[in-house]
């Protein structure tokens, strides 16, 4: 059995008159990686951008269900939305390095969010671990050592994205949502980026949209499968690829439709 970390309930998401998603209800298993996979326009990124509250920065948007993190329903009036993004971090399809130096993009979060010096009574020790931890844990870190105090931005892309990835681990998320990480990269740096999940899956709850199925296949422990705004088949990914119970997962796995 899994444990849910994240518990999604009759969930719908309206875009004005579009109704974008219809009566989702499905559960995230702690740790692990969950692919939300399905065809173009299904519904897969809106669903992601529910489970941190992305979706209100979105005019027009309307919902109505509940979504559930650690038996909190996120959108009850009164929670702390900074408090949800810091808890679940978030990774965009395309990396965005600040305009500052590799130290500085790690640091950011932990200064913002006060993780080091006021909140712990550390010194510049703490920071400096935190950065190097984190860049270790995206993979960076040999990479980058010796130039922290050069502008990110002289990264290449998949060096960019793997930062970013650094930047989103620093204020120690409990889950990770990542947006077609790998979709700018190429083929050598995507395996990077995988190869991170897998080894981040230990110790947090990671969700994952692709459009690549040989991805999913790869990456997965648990599946959803969203099709026109609904939700077609969840369950572990052996289950769904190997045996699924809804003919139009076959067919979607088929590549007969999608």
């Amino acid at each position: 059995m899994y444990d849910p970390h994240i518990r999604i309930n009759k969930w719908n998401v309206w875009y004005g008159s579009d109704h974008a998603l219809v009566n989702i209800t499905a559960d995230i298993p702690a740790k692990g990686i969950t692919t939300i996979i399905g065809p173009s326009g299904c519904g897969k990124t809106t669903l992601l951008k529910s489970m941190n509250r992305l979706l209100d920065e979105m005019a027009g948007t309307r919902v109505k269900g509940q979504v559930w993190l650690d038996g909190i329903n996120i959108y009850d009036p009164g929670v702390d939305v900074t408090e949800v993004r810091t808890r679940v971090g978030f990774l965009a399809p395309k990396p965005f390095p600040l305009p500052m130096s590799i130290y500085d993009n790690v640091a950011y979060g932990p200064r913002i969010h006060r993780h080091t010096l006021n909140s712990r009574g550390g010194n510049d020790h703490d920071l400096d671990g935190i950065v190097e931890n984190n860049l270790r844990a995206a993979g960076l870190w040999e990479e980058v050592k010796d130039r922290l105090r050069t502008s990110a931005t002289r990264l290449s892309t998949g060096q960019q994205q793997r930062l970013c990835l650094a930047r989103a681990l620093a204020v120690e998320p409990d889950v990770l949502l990542c947006d077609e990480p790998t979709s700018a990269l190429d083929p050598i740096a995507a395996q990077k980026i995988e190869a991170q999940l897998q080894a981040l899956k230990k110790e947090r709850t990671i969700v994952v949209v692709t459009h690549m199925l040989r991805q999913a296949r790869r990456m997965a422990d648990y599946v959803i499968l969203l099709w026109m705004g609904e939700l077609v088949e969840t369950g572990p990914a052996m289950q769904v690829f190997v045996n699924p119970r809804d003919e139009r997962t076959r067919a979607y796995l088929d590549g007969d439709i999608g």
